[in-house]
Formats: structure tokens, sequence, C-alpha cells
């Protein structure tokens, strides 16, 4: 006998293959799929869009612009030019900080006196007191940094792009007063710059005031002294003092005394300056950069805080981390500018000590040098030095008047409003609402809708494990694909895969034309369609399944064993129909129903079960005696017979093996329906007598494990798989559904035999 139980080399048992190929037609296929769903999701949050338009209050945007130049004023006592470019990077965000400040929002507050009004959002935070109680000075610094911070949070500050534009946005459910807020932010920021630039000229002026005075009255008083001493010395002219040395010593140590009076003055000037001026700005004079560029980085980080916090929750390790970084670079950054004002002050302290000492020392000796020149001179020597005494103070006198109608002159350049600042363009009363914006809301919902259908959508992809597609058989499995039977309820013909008709039972095959046959219920089955309806589109498809088995191979195929994975996946049908498709070609077929634990093929020729191949294995009947005609011509049919308590054995045994061969030659073609192959052995049994086994699977139902189990268990038996025969499938998203339409416009189906 011909051992049919070979090994084919080119189906040998694989591992599953990495799935990196991308198919788009495989997503658009699962996207047509599920289309219901996400047509229902896109809608619901468009709806959901519509309703937050609807249900949320107006609020109005007033947007005004200003321009900030990188200008900075001179410090006192300086030789700079008034106005100097300021080109520290850290300028810029140190103004939009300024902006956002509740120090420029109470300033607001104050100018539009926002703490006495009493209308929506408007009305400041009252302080707790008792009834009838007069407030205090807590109570209204309370009320003002309440109604401050309610301010701010309608407040955007938004810089223009590589320019040094800046817009100041409010946001109000009163369009009027948003324009009026938006402007007051941009005045008050004027004016604070104005102030915190003349503030130090005005302090300066009034310092070097008080030294005027001082020296005032010291030539005053040394003008008297001379008088008196000239009274009393009868002196009536000066005394040329080159000619004593005492008198020389004596002028230089004068002009020496001067000069370190006036570095002590310049000290102490810059000592008073330092304790008015900004921490910042000291510390990073100091620093040599260190705190502009630590004051950068710590920009920078929040600006990374706040583009991730878009995306991560705050409670995010990352987004927690950051944070704390940026708390740390803060106190750090704090700490350093601290520590360097206090350094800068201590220094200046230092050296005004240092001058201060100096100048004490040269007064000290002055004097000495005074007591030498009375002891060794004459009275001449005494009115020289008061003279030259007063001319030092004199020259002084006029170096800090000098001085002093600068500064006076910076400082009254505040009643002009000169500023590195300016409006560009005034807040205007909008003239319509900012938020909420329908156009926006619908976008985003329907937006959020199909992206939360297309998740949905892919997560029941992901969830479902079954095979859907030819395509996922050949890169799953390594087995052709013979044929792809499509669901004809997609056509709007009903049919059952072994279903039995809903209201009227077939008559057997032999009794009834193929018009007639063709419908008989409520319900059309897939079995025999070929031979019922043979222009069909489902009857095309198993004359291909057809052609694809007499193609595949060279060698002898005779006897083909059909089996599936699981229950209902459709090899009755398929086995039934093959063998139609082959009768039609004029050979001779037998069906050989080998399910001999639940046979259907009596059901679908409409056939007596009472004897059939376990009658004939068992030997109880004759040989011919099991054949029943089915009414198609050229086919015949075997059924399975009762059941037996034994099927395995009964399959497995050598009487079946010489009953088989002698079909071999009594028939062109032997198909034989065996029952699913993960559930018993008998389909192994029977692949083994036979010259091929094909494959059924039901798309949509049989999952990837099972079709991948019962391949590598018919591969571990070393049976030869000729391929598969997908069921049911769903053809829209895929090139057979193509065909099958190509088909209905092609052939058409037939038409229906009128009722006889």
């Amino acid at each position: 006998m011909k051992n049919l139980a070979f090994k084919d080399p080119a189906l040998e048992l694989v591992s599953e293959p990495a799935e990196s190929e991308f198919d788009i037609g495989e997503y658009v296929g699962m996207l047509r799929r599920h289309w219901r769903l996400i047509a229902a999701c896109s809608i619901t949050a468009l709806v959901l869009g519509v309703a937050h338009y609807l249900i949320t209050p107006k609020e109005y945007m007033a947007t005004a612009t200003v321009q900030i130049e990188r200008k900075s004023a001179a410090p006192v006592l300086s030789d700079q030019n008034t106005w100097d470019n300021y080109w520290n990077i850290e300028f810029y965000p140190t103004q939009y900080e300024l902006l956002r400040s509740r120090g420029l929002a109470e300033r607001v507050v104050r100018n539009l006196d926002l703490t006495r009004s009493r209308n929506g959002e408007r009305a400041a935070v009252e302080p707790a007191k008792a009834p009838g109680a007069p407030a205090s000075a807590a109570d209204d610094a309370a009320a003002l940094g309440g109604a401050a911070q309610g301010l701010l949070g309608g407040l955007s500050v938004e810089p223009i792009r590589n320019t040094s534009l800046v817009r100041i946005g409010y946001r109000s459910k009163d369009p009027a007063y948003a324009a009026r807020v938006a402007n007051a932010f941009a005045e008050a920021y004027i004016d604070l710059g104005i102030e915190d630039r003349y503030t130090s000229a005005g302090k300066a002026s009034s310092f070097l005031s008080s030294q005027i005075e001082t020296l005032k009255s010291e030539i005053q008083e040394k003008e008297n002294e001379l008088q008196r001493f000239s009274r009393t010395s009868d002196i009536v002219g000066g005394v040329d003092p080159a000619s004593n040395d005492v008198l020389k010593r004596l002028e230089t140590l004068n002009n020496d005394y001067l000069g370190a009076k006036r570095v002590r003055i310049e000290k102490e000037a810059r000592y008073h300056e330092l304790q008015i001026a900004g921490k910042e700005s000291v510390a990073d004079s100091l620093s040599g950069g260190v705190v502009s560029e630590l004051r950068s980085n710590q920009l920078k980080m929040e600006r990374d805080y706040e583009t991730k916090l878009k995306t991560y929750k705050p409670d995010w390790p990352a987004m927690v981390s950051l944070k704390a970084d940026i708390e740390k670079g803060q106190q750090h950054l704090k700490a350093l500018i601290e520590e360097m004002g206090a350094r800068a002050r201590t220094d200046a302290f230092a050296e005004y000590q240092t001058a201060l000492r100096q100048e004490q020392t040269l007064s000290a000796e002055v004097d000495r040098s005074k007591g030498e020149a009375i002891n060794q001179s004459s009275a001449a020597v005494e009115y020289t030095n008061l003279k030259v005494e007063i001319e030092t103070r004199r020259q002084m006198f006029d170096e800090l008047l000098k001085k002093q109608s600068e500064t006076e002159v910076s400082a009254r350049l505040q009643g002009t409003r000169d500023s590195n600042i300016r409006i560009i363009d005034s807040a205007l009363t909008p003239g319509g609402p900012f938020r909420p914006s329908l156009r926006q809301d619908v976008t985003y919902g329907l937006m959020l809708g199909l992206l939360l259908g297309v998740g949905i959508a892919f997560l029941i992809e992901f969830l479902d494990r079954t095979i859907k597609s030819p395509e996922e058989i050949e890169r799953r499995l390594k087995l052709p694909t013979l044929a792809v039977v499509p669901d004809i309820s997609e056509t709007g013909r009903a049919y059952g895969y072994g279903a039995e008709t809903a209201k009227a039972t077939r008559a057997p095959l032999s009794g009834k034309p193929p018009a007639d046959r063709a419908r008989t219920g409520d319900r059309e089955q897939i079995e025999l369609v070929p031979h019922d309806r043979p222009r069909s589109p489902i009857s095309e498809v198993y004359r291909s399944l057809r052609t694809s088995l007499l193609l595949s191979t060279a060698e002898e195929l005779k006897v083909i064993a059909v089996t599936s994975a699981t229950a209902g996946e459709g090899k009755t049908a398929t086995a039934s129909n093959l063998g139609v498709v082959l009768a039609q070609l004029g050979r001779r077929v037998l069906i050989v129903d080998a399910d001999l634990r639940k046979p259907r093929m009596h059901q679908v020729f409409k056939v007596s079960n009472r004897s059939g191949l376990v009658n004939q294995l068992t030997g109880v009947v004759e040989p011919d005696a099991v054949f029943v005609e089915t009414g198609v011509p050229n086919l015949w049919l075997i059924p399975s017979g009762p059941i037996p308590p034994n099927p395995s054995e009964l399959l497995s045994s050598d009487r079946m093996r010489e009953w088989l061969n002698a079909m071999r030659a009594r028939f062109d073609y032997v198909i034989i329906d065996t029952p699913p192959s993960l559930a018993v052995t008998d389909a192994t049994i029977v692949g083994a007598l036979s010259d091929g086994l094909v494959l059924t699977f039901r798309a949509g139902k049989v999952t990837r494990e099972d079709a991948r189990d019962c391949a590598e268990r018919l591969r571990m038996a070393e049976l030869r798989i000729l391929g598969v025969v997908l069921n049911r499938h769903r053809s829209e998203a895929a090139r057979y559904g193509r065909k099958t339409r190509y088909y209905e416009s092609y052939g058409g189906y037939e038409k229906e035999a009128q009722a006889v």
C-alpha cells in the first residue's frame, strides 16, 4: 500500500515570526469594522462640546501692547551716560515676572479703587473683623492682597517672539472692565519702572545736599577764623609758602586730606546707594554673571516644568523631581543673592570705614603739621594754613554742587515720565467673547471623540485573539490560503453553516430539481450551494478551492481529508461543497462522513444514517449497501452510520486502510469529513491515510492559539497540510470582498425558480 504519511520539508514546524511589517490595509479594515463605534464616540463628544459651549459663561479678552527697551539709568557718581544698553539675559524674564507680580496688581487695585467695588468679580476680599469695628492697617492690607490675587487670575502676559513687545491681556465677563484693567496694568508697570529708576537718584541728591550744607558751614567758619586771625596778627596780605618747608609740607598734607575726604564722601555715597539698590542687581554685578546664569537656568527649568505640566500630572515622579529641583534652585539663588548683597554692602562699608580712617589720619597729620608750623613759623604760617583750608573746601564745595545738579536733574526727570517702557496699543473694549469658542469646542470634541473611538477600536482588536483574515493565516501559520468563503449575510441572503432551516426540511436531492431544492425554508444553507446555485459567488469560491487543490501538487491527490480546530467552523460545508464542485468536472466523487461522534452529512443530503461507514468497518453489511446516491450527478455519499463506542479504534484499523484503498480504485476523488483535530485524534488518524489534509477555520471565531496548536499538532504527526479554507469572512476590508462584488456584478445570482 502506498504510504501517504510523509514529511514535507516546506511544511516544517516554524516558530511564529515577528510581526514587524506594517500593513495599512489591515488598520483600515479594522477602522471599517468598528466605524459605528467610532462614529458614536465622535457624535457623543461633539454633543458634549456643544453642551460645554452652551453652559460655559462668556469671557472677554482685552489686550494692551507695550514695548520694553533694554535701557537702564546709570548709577549715581559715575562717569557713564544717563542711559546705557542693558544686555543681561535675565532682563526680559525679570520684566515678565514683574508684570505678573502681586505688588503690581496691588498698585492697579489702588489706582482703580477696586477695594470699594462690589459688582461681581471686582469685589475685594473683605477682612474678618468684628461688626462695627474700625478697619485696621492689617485689615486694609488683607483686603488689598485679596483683591490683587483675584485680579491676577484673569491676567496673561505674552511676549511677542523675536521682538521687545509684550501683550498684556486681561479676561473678564465685562468687556469694558477687561479693557480698563489691561490698560491699568500697562500704566502701573510704567509708573513702577519710573519710581524704581529715580528713587536712588533722589536719595543720593538728599545725601549730597546735607554734605554741601556741612561744607558751607565749615567754609564760613574758616573764613571767620581767618578774619579774626588777620585782625589779631595785623596780617593784611598773603604769605608765599614756597620759601617755607613746613608750609610746603602742610600744603601737601592739605591736598592729600582733601583727596581723602573726597574719597570718603564717594565711598559713603556708594554705601548709601547700595543700601537702597535692589539685592539682585547688586549680587549680579558682584558675582561676575553667576547670578544671571543661575537665573537663566532657573527660568529654563520653570519653562520646562510648565511645558511638561500640559502632558503629565503634577504627582508624576518625574514632575515631582523637577519641581523639587526648581524649589532647590530658587532657594540656592535666593541665598546667593542674599549672600552677594550682604557682601557688597559689607565691602562698601569696609571701604567707607577705610576712607574715613584715612581721612582721620590725614586730618591728625595736618593738625600735627599745623602745630609744627605754628611752633616754627610766624603767624603767616597760620594765616596761610587757614587760607589753604578755605580754598580746598571751596573746591570740594564746587564739585559737590556739580554732582548735586546732575542728581537733581535725574530726579526731576520723573515728572516728565521718561521711561524705557511705552504703550504701543492701548486695550480696546472687545467686540466679542474670547471664550467659549464654538469652533474650538466642536473641533476639540470631534478630535477627542475620534481618538477615543479609534482607541477603543484598537483595544477591542487587541483583546480579540481570533483570526480574521487570510493574510493573518499566512503570516502566523505559514500555511497557504486555498479559499476565502465570504459571509453571504453581507449580500442580504441569510444562511447557516450546518444549521437546519427554520421552518422546513429540505427534501432528498433525488426528489427535487435544483431550483426547488435551493430554498426550502426561511434561510438558505451554504451546503450544496454550488449545486443549487451554480452561478452564485459562493459557488465561484468553491470552484476556486477546487482549482487550488488540483494545482497545489504534481503528485496524485485522490483522498482528501477535511478537518478544523474546533467545532462549528464549516468543515462539513467545505467537504460537501468540495465534493459537489469536483463532481461537476464529470469525475466520480465519494464523500465519506468519518465524523463518528457528531455526524452531519446525512442531514446535509437528507438521507438515512442507519447504515454507513461504521457498519462497513464492522463487517455487518455488504460493501455496496452503504453507498447512497445524492442526487448530484457523479456524487455518492457514505454516511457515518450508528455512533460507535470506539471511533478512534475503528478509524485506525487495518479494515479502514484496506477499504480506503478499495475506494481509491473505484472513485476519482474521495472527500472525508473528520471531527475537529483539537478535540479528538480522529482527524490525525484519517489524515495519515489521506493524500492531503484541508484545514477549515471560521473567521472571527477560531483563536490564534487554537489555530496554531491545530497546525502544530498536524505537523508533528507529519501530515501533509494542503492549505486552509477561511469561512464566513467579512470581506469589507480585503481584496476578497472586491472579488465577491466582481462576481456579483459579472455573473449575478440566479433568478429564483418559479414555484411549480
